[in-house]
């Protein structure tokens, strides 16, 4: 069934992530629930809307990485392509930065 997909520990441990993250917001949701509020973004969000924000952020930012990964070996002359983790990294960063300012 998955037999298309390249499952390789990042990819796993990108999809564990999110699946973790809808779980725990869930939880909270339920314990304390959400009000909106203003952030650096231009609207007014909730935390699941912060959260869907976050992850097409995070997932872009993956994509750029590693679209230009090649690129990045020969603009700073790497023996090899730069490793996924910094990009799962970058992306989380992302992510927790719009979670807690956005």
């Amino acid at each position: 069934m998955f037999a298309w997909m390249v499952w390789t520990l990042p990819v796993a441990v990108f999809f564990t992530c999110i699946a973790l993250m809808l779980v725990g917001m869930t939880i909270w949701e339920i314990k304390s629930p959400t009000v909106m509020r203003k952030g650096f973004l231009p609207i007014a969000t909730t935390r699941g809307d912060r959260l869907f924000i976050g992850l097409l952020g995070a997932a872009y930012v993956n994509l750029a990485f590693v679209g230009l990964s090649k690129s990045f070996a020969e603009w700073f002359s790497l023996s090899q392509e730069p490793s996924v983790w910094i990009s799962f990294v970058l992306s989380m960063l992302l992510l927790a930065f719009v979670m807690r300012r956005g």
